[in-house]
């Protein structure tokens, strides 16, 4: 969602060499792709091609239309919709007759982030943890038309911006797999609604500091709600990791010139107002409370096994815009959390605690307070390394405005960029292979990066279509000050030359795609991609599942597994341990398969998941299997 750019700084120039990064033989693989995709080649076919495939199912073919698509020999079904009841006592689904009591007792809006946490050892019961990102009114709300943002703004009433609130945040829903499929279990004891208005606690260094305070929380520690949560994780004692991302188009107003969080504000986008929240909640109006959105961009920690403990704002993670939070151990038992923030030129970054991860789940309860917060570097010779973001070291003094940890993690970007990290081209999901250890990063796209502004890292200017990148932690260690890095693919359509696009050549027509976002590794320890921005004018496909080898001869190749339908984005790819369920969340169904057009409730691109008349499309999680049973790919 992000589009806000940033200048550019810190980072190398092109001449410091895109050379060095990208080999002839990468360059010959490209060209190979493009000749293949073609249809014009010799017809020889490449060694790589007597490698056996990491991947087995029937490719599934590109396009866009009203419906979701999985590959033959697949299930792809709904498991929870907007609108679901979670509780007892929450009431049936009516689009017409919304309330903020009703939905906060029922599956939240736009579905983002999904993890798995088994209940069982055979993994057919669990409790599914689901980010509730942000809403689409114009789609949620009869009467509203397709209206320019700023008038779907001034038309909702009190008890709509209500309705939307309850929908943000999260759910903890227990699900259990049965012979017929996976469902729900209403009423489950674990059965919880976070939203924009559930107390959080403020943990960590920042906690308490001045510029958290406000007249309604003095004490600078508690802060109601959560927003914009996009990608998580899930931590080894159980927790649910939940990012917040773009908090800025919940503000409105400016702050003036001079305001000692004028230019934060200015640095996290405030000013691109997308709600009428303002209208009724003060606290979202900079000029009335300057200091609320400091309390926001961060990283929210959840106990789903306990729906009455209070979440926990982990500010020792830093503030941006949070895509993911994802992690893995160190050598010596730290636990480590790769993070992006989702903005061109923004940066990658990771934290370390300072303790290490125990085995009694309790003992891991303020783990995350406590650690370094870092941003990578990436050296044009295929290095890099993590800078550590720590006032008084190097330039986080006073005397750039750095008086304390609290202040750098408040502004944590100008922290970044002063500390000589890369501006990346939208660093959005950021995982760790279980089995090999690399870190695979998800860099979007950035058409704001100009020709001159390419540099190793990120090689294209402007870069329409995004890439991937491999982070090599030295001695494996995730803890390690320095790693390797390599391009795994550069995305897009191969068959076009300007494109400039690095699939490996066994991937087909269909296998190829653009904007990486979410990724998830199965327990092989194979890379599976979904995306954001694909539409028949982008890319000529919807938005989808991609799996993607990254070893031996076929590393590169690309195969197309699932699709959803016209307007929507796929995120939340999630594995069961035994890897035979796919979870994946279809967010924002219905929107028009354009760019800066909205849609409405009346009239959506498609009313997919029921097809009915009379309700609206509805984000949701599906579950998907494969038929016969058996692990997935």
């Amino acid at each position: 969602m992000s589009d806000m750019p940033d200048a550019p700084t810190g980072a190398p120039t092109l001449d410091e060499v895109i050379a060095h990064r990208f080999s002839r033989r990468d360059l010959m693989r490209g060209s190979l792709a493009t000749v293949l995709a073609a249809g014009i080649g010799s017809g020889t076919v490449p060694a790589a091609a007597e490698a056996a495939p990491a991947f087995d199912f029937p490719e599934l073919g590109a396009g866009v239309d009203e419906h979701l698509h999985v590959a033959v020999g697949y299930e792809a079904k709904p498991l929870l919709r907007w609108g679901d009841p979670l509780f007892s006592d929450a009431p049936a689904f009516d689009p017409k007759g919304q309330s903020a009591a009703a939905q906060a007792r029922q599956f939240g809006y736009n579905n983002d982030f999904v993890g798995f946490i088994p209940l069982d050892e055979a993994g057919q019961r669990g409790l599914l943890v689901v980010n509730h990102e942000y809403t689409n009114a114009e789609l949620m709300f009869p009467g509203l038309g397709a209206a320019e943002r700023k008038a779907v703004i001034a038309a909702l009433s009190a008890d709509q911006v209500a309705v939307e609130m309850a929908a943000h945040g999260g759910s903890v829903v227990e699900i259990v797999r049965e012979a017929e499929g996976w469902r729900p279990v209403i009423g489950s004891p674990y059965t919880r609604r976070i939203t924009a208005q559930t107390p959080i606690d403020l943990t960590g260094p920042a906690a308490g500091d001045p510029r958290l305070v406000t007249e309604g929380d003095p004490s600078g520690r508690r802060v109601h709600g959560m927003i914009n949560n996009c990608s998580g994780g899930v931590t080894p004692w159980g927790t649910w990791l939940s990012g917040e991302e773009n908090i800025n188009y919940y503000f409105a107003g400016a702050l003036p010139a001079g305001h000692r969080e004028a230019e934060n504000a200015k640095a996290m986008g405030m000013g691109s107002l997308q709600y009428a929240w303002s209208r009724f909640h003060p606290r979202f109006d900079l000029a009335t409370t300057p200091n609320e959105p400091n309390r926001f961009g961060w990283v929210v920690e959840i106990d789903p096994f306990d729906p009455a403990s209070t979440p926990r704002k982990r500010t020792a993670l830093g503030r941006f815009k949070h895509e993911g939070a994802a992690g893995a151990r160190t050598l010596d038992g730290r636990y480590a959390v790769y993070l992006g923030d989702d903005e061109r030129f923004q940066h990658v970054y990771r934290f370390v605690s300072e303790g290490t991860v125990r085995p009694e789940r309790g003992a891991n309860a303020d783990l995350l307070d406590s650690g370094t917060l870092s941003v990578a570097r990436f050296e044009p010779d295929g290095t890099g390394r993590w800078l550590p973001l720590v006032q008084g070291q190097g330039k986080l003094d006073a005397g750039n405005g750095f008086a304390s940890q609290a202040d750098v993690l408040i502004e944590t970007r100008r922290a970044a960029k002063l500390s000589g990290a890369t501006p990346m081209d939208r660093p959005e999901d950021i995982e760790a292979n279980p089995r090999t250890g690399r870190v695979t990063v998800m860099l979007t796209n950035n058409a704001k990066r100009a020709a001159d502004q390419a540099e190793p890292a990120n090689p294209r200017g402007p870069n329409l279509f995004g890439h991937v990148i491999e982070i090599i932690p030295d001695g494996t260690d995730h803890g390690a000050e320095t790693f390797r890095w390599e391009v795994l693919v550069r995305c897009g359509d191969p068959a076009k030359p300007e494109v400039k696009a690095s699939f490996s050549a066994l991937t087909t027509a269909d296998g190829w795609f653009g904007m990486p976002d979410n990724c998830t590794f199965d327990g092989r320890g194979r890379l599976w991609v979904a995306t954001d921005g694909n539409n028949r004018r982008a890319t000529g496909r919807a938005d989808g599942i991609w799996a993607v080898e990254t070893e031996g001869p076929r590393r590169g190749t690309s195969r197309h597994f699932l699709r959803v339908p016209v307007g929507a984005e796929m995120c939340g790819p999630c594995f069961t341990p035994n890897d035979e369920t796919f979870f994946v969340a279809v967010q924002h169904p219905g929107e028009p398969d354009e760019d800066g057009a909205l849609g409405s409730f009346e009239n959506p691109s498609t009313r997919w998941p029921d097809f009915s008349p009379d309700l609206p499309p509805r984000p949701s999680v599906v579950a998907v299997t494969r038929k016969g049973g058996g692990r997935i790919g």
